[in-house]
């Protein structure tokens, strides 16, 4: 048996014992714009929960992932099955609520917990029949995002992240309306990994990323998460350089053509992160010298801001090591690759990189991402970086002195030891043969 067979004979079943059985959610919206969807939520009404679980219990091992929410699953089974529930807002946190399952609450009343139109409509599972008491369908027709209700939307402060998130993923534009509720919401008592969660889904999802930044600076929302983001509006940027306008714009620029990049990339959402960050410097470093505008070393003043940006979202160390070096490395490249740099300068950049694929990838859309410039015009910069990375793998794949090639010479492990190996290391970017690096070393050896 297939899912799609699953979930009708359970329907079937559902029905003959007097319920319907109907998909919700995103897999509806989904459906209706032609998207693909893994999501598959089905809510069960008319049956009581212990009707319910004796009808999943003939079907597979059932679980219970909420009892309280009334929510079931089947073990080797990706699938929600969910009983119709009233919540009532119990504080301002995403989790602060009130739940009761009632199975007899009716679809009309079921859909009105819902978040957005869009998300509100009911598809029965036997009759193919979509159910929309909010005006949904048109509101997909037309690319609009619209909260269901005044009084319900508001007590999920997580919405706002949402409405950003699907604007960005959607192409949507949301509501005058579901704006101004936004902007009276409160966002500080989210858990950040809520918020990771819509900013993850809104970087390696959406075309254009950027409308989650933009719908969120509409909202006037961006200012507890995100404030080394919303800093950078207004800081001027030399018209010259970028005539695109302030580093707000350009950032929101280099998002978008990161999104085209993303899949080449080795680490996604690091690299994403990346292009958001790797400017953040520049709130901190803008001044006008002699009449123009310039940040100053904002690759590095950017690091702690770039960290505490980070930290705020997750504890992930090996992400935010990624992020903060990515953001400390991106003007190199192109800088290197216009001022013809030597081979040992580009290996010693490649190997202070923790992914040397990737900080190209972000050069290249920090290049695009300037207003004016061309594919055309940054093809021969490109080219020079990628050779330098094809001799630095070619470097590095050479033999090369190790820590056994001194003990082999009868230089125990000591104080020095790891002086020796870091000369060692310089000799190996600089591309010098192992046999002649070795006796270099050794006389280092000597004199130490």
């Amino acid at each position: 048996m297939n899912l799609p067979e699953l979930i009708h004979t359970l329907a079937s079943a559902v029905a003959e014992a007097g319920g319907r059985a109907y998909f919700v959610g995103g897999y509806v919206r989904d459906r209706l714009l032609g998207r693909e969807s893994k999501d598959m939520d089905i809510e069960v009404h008319g049956l009581s929960p212990t009707a319910l679980e004796a009808i999943l219990d003939t079907l597979g091992e059932r679980s219970v992932m909420g009892a309280s929410f009334g929510v079931y699953g089947l073990k080797h089974w990706d699938i929600d099955i969910a009983l119709p529930r009233k919540e009532t807002a119990t504080g301002r946190g995403h989790k602060d609520f009130r739940t009761e399952v009632d199975p007899f609450l009716g679809c009309e009343k079921a859909a009105v917990r819902r978040d957005f139109t869009v998300n509100a409509l009911m598809e029965d599972v036997l009759t193919g029949e979509v159910l929309d008491f909010y005006g949904g369908k048109e509101d997909l027709v037309q690319g609009v995002l619209r909260h269901v209700s005044d009084a319900h939307f508001g007590e999920d402060p997580l919405r706002v992240l949402r409405a950003a998130q699907f604007a960005a993923r959607f192409g949507f534009t949301v509501d005058a309306s579901t704006v101004a509720l936004c902007r009276e919401m409160e966002l500080s008592a989210l858990p950040r990994e809520r918020i990771m969660g819509e900013l993850e889904k809104a970087l390696l999802k959406a075309e254009r990323p950027s409308v989650f930044f933009e719908t969120l600076r509409e909202m006037n929302r961006l200012s507890f998460w995100f404030p080394e983001a919303e800093a950078l509006i207004a800081v001027p940027q030399p018209p010259r350089f970028h005539p695109e306008g302030d580093v707000w714009n350009h950032t929101m620029a280099v998002l978008d053509k990161a999104a085209a990049l993303r899949e080449q990339a080795k680490e996604p959402l690091g690299f994403m992160l990346s292009a958001l960050c790797h400017d953040f410097g520049k709130a901190v470093t803008t001044e006008l010298v002699k009449g123009e505008y310039h940040a100053y070393e904002h690759e590095k003043q950017g690091v702690a801001l770039v960290e505490r940006f980070i930290q705020r979202l997750t504890g992930e160390k090996a992400l935010i090591a990624y992020v903060s070096n990515q953001s400390l490395e991106h003007m190199r490249p192109n800088k290197m690759a216009q001022q013809g740099s030597s081979r040992k300068s580009w290996n010693h950049l490649f190997d202070e990189s923790v992914c040397s694929e990737d900080l190209l990838l972000l050069a290249r859309a920090d290049y695009l991402g300037c207003g004016g410039t061309t594919e055309a015009e940054y093809a021969p910069i490109e080219a020079q970086a990628h050779r330098a990375l094809a001799e630095f793998r070619e470097d590095m794949a050479r033999p090369y002195v190790m820590g056994r090639d001194l003990q082999e010479a009868g230089i125990r492990p000591g104080k020095s030891y790891k002086e020796l190996l870091d000369y060692a290391h310089k000799l190996r970017l600089a591309g010098i043969e192992k046999e002649l690096a070795l006796k270099q070393v050794l006389a280092m050896a000597r004199k130490l």
